[in-house]
């Protein structure tokens, strides 16, 4: 036993009040007892709602006045995203909670009944049970500033799989249409490989097109064009392209929407990175931290997001 786990034992007294919460989607079930391992009534089934925690509450200050106990800690799974809504609301309340490995669950589960199979009476007991013996770790539940950077960096993570799809798609869709465009350009998402990209061409139709008319179709994004040289060997690749032509139609509708999901990414992209950047004014040390050589802004945000 480690001093870590003697010191969190050394939490709970005999006026502890312990509960085990098996957390679940849509109804919980929890068990009380004493640091001795005394259990108290029976398991009490609660829903994931604001009246079924309310009425948890209840539960806990009803045992507490019979009991006589004068404080109380409850334990949890950290399973998926379920155990979040309680965990906050319990933090609200003032009432300490942490949370215990559930390798820890499926392994001392068995010392009971010599079964593994899962149970929520029975987790909710173990659960109780490895909180007693110090088993258990005090979660970090962020706040105020430090919460809006959790969910920001949530949100990159989630552009951040959109993004990578979107271009995986767009290559897909350059390698069936228009499979000779990167040999002109080397990276389809520089500005120049993009806005003619958005010329929603198929490389038959795109030979077609005079260099001026490409060149008045670039100014619009790029103010400094390329070359009628590149151009021009843009032109030849697509005049003797292999890209398949049947399905045109949808396959120009298919381009189209696929260059708006990323560049709408990119956009939230921005938003989000703005909205980091004022996240990160707010925070005392940023700015000094910062001027650590090689200490970028999203080294820093992962720092508090932890």
């Amino acid at each position: 036993m480690n001093y870590n786990q003697n010191d969190k034992i050394a939490q709970i007294s005999s006026q502890t009040l312990i509960l085990g919460v098996d957390i679940a989607k849509h109804k919980h079930v929890a068990r009380a007892q004493d640091f001795r391992g005394f259990e108290f009534g029976k398991a009490f089934y609660f829903e994931n709602t604001n009246s079924g925690f309310n009425h948890f509450l209840d539960w806990i200050h009803q045992l507490m006045n019979q009991q006589g106990m004068e404080k109380v800690i409850v334990g949890m799974e950290p399973t998926g995203h379920y155990w979040l809504n309680l965990a906050h609301f319990l933090k609200e309340q003032r009432i300490n909670f942490v949370v215990v490995n559930p390798m820890h669950v499926k392994k001392s589960k068995e010392l009971d009944d010599n079964s593994p199979t899962k149970n929520d009476v029975k987790d909710a007991r173990v659960i109780a049970q490895l909180v007693k013996d110090g088993r258990y770790a005090v979660p970090n539940i962020p706040q105020g500033v430090y919460a809006e950077l959790r969910v920001a960096r949530k949100i990159r993570d989630l552009l951040s799989v959109d993004l990578q799809a979107v271009q995986g798609q767009i290559h897909n869709w350059l390698d069936r249409f228009f499979p000779e465009f990167l040999t002109v350009f080397k990276d389809w998402e520089g500005k120049s490989a993009l806005q003619l990209l958005k010329l929603n061409l198929l490389p038959h139709e795109l030979s077609k097109l005079t260099d001026q008319e490409i060149l008045i179709h670039l100014r619009k994004a790029v103010t400094r064009a390329v070359g009628l040289s590149k151009i021009t060997e843009l032109k030849e690749a697509a005049s003797h392209s292999i890209g398949i032509r049947e399905g045109s139609a949808m396959a120009k509708l298919e381009l189209r929407t696929l260059i708006n999901k990323y560049e709408l990414i990119n956009e939230q992209f921005e938003e989000l990175e703005s909205n980091i950047d004022d996240l990160l004014k707010q925070i005392p040390g940023v700015e000094q931290m910062l001027a650590i050589t090689g200490i970028g802004k999203d080294t820093v945000a992962g720092f508090f997001q932890r």
